[in-house]
């Protein structure tokens, strides 16, 4: 038996390199084109993968052709992250720079059904939730604003990181709260005081309007105002 077993993989192992010798020779010039296209394709499936719905766009047509106005896409950080060739994986924006790039001054990004802004450096920032409010109404005079408005960044490098540990906590002023975390919510409205040392500093109103089966959601904004950028004081 233990014969007839040697003898089988002798004959098997002879195809399989008899095989091997009469294949036609590697073409490493073919593959990296063959890598090339695909990387493209998903360049551009990604692209469509993070456009708002096109319903979406058409039903806040009007709004979007006031100034300062925008809508977008923003997907689950913890699904999308590394999965994608897009640096950030959707899961970041930045509301100045209107793009999704990770590491362009983003604004707020989406982990497990959480909003979050303040990533690196001295980036923070606070939100605060509105509940189901049009967007509309939501403008500088609206109460939520007066703490944002007046909110003070930091200049020397321990007061800015005091500043960045008290977003972990928040704030509580009248009756609204301000956080560097809120839960993300369909039909619910938002403020967001973004503050990029350096870079940017400024006040956004956003409402949710989609939650799709991935997680991810779709976002309608506005500018209300944008601060002087503050810059850090080395010690």
């Amino acid at each position: 038996m233990r014969r007839t077993l040697t003898a089988f993989f002798v004959i098997l192992l002879s195809l399989i390199f008899g095989i091997a010798a009469f294949a036609p020779p590697f073409d490493r010039n073919k593959l990296v084109k063959e890598v090339e296209a695909l990387y493209a394709q998903l360049q551009e499936k990604e692209k469509l993968l993070i456009l708002p719905a096109a319903e979406d766009q058409a039903k806040f047509a009007e709004f979007l052709s006031q100034p300062d106005t925008g809508i977008f896409r923003l997907m689950p950080r913890e699904r999308y992250e590394g999965r994608m060739y897009l640096r950030g994986g959707g899961s970041f924006y930045s509301f100045t720079r209107q793009t999704h790039e990770f590491g362009q001054g983003s604004d707020i990004t989406l982990s497990q059904g959480k909003f979050d802004v303040g990533f690196a450096g001295y980036e923070h920032g606070l939100i605060s939730i509105l509940g189901d409010t049009p967007l509309e109404s939501v403008t500088l005079a609206h109460p939520a604003n007066k703490f944002l408005m007046d909110y003070a960044p930091a200049g020397k490098e321990a007061d800015i990181r005091q500043q960045q540990q008290r977003t972990h906590s928040g704030y509580k002023a009248g009756e609204f709260t301000y956080s560097r975390y809120a839960v993300a919510s369909p039909n619910t409205a938002y403020l967001l005081r973004s503050i990029n040392y350096s870079g940017s500093d400024i006040l956004i109103a956003f409402r949710v309007i989609r939650r799709d089966i991935d997680g991810s959601v779709v976002i309608l904004w506005k500018k209300l105002k944008v601060f002087p950028a503050p810059v850090a004081e080395r010690n």
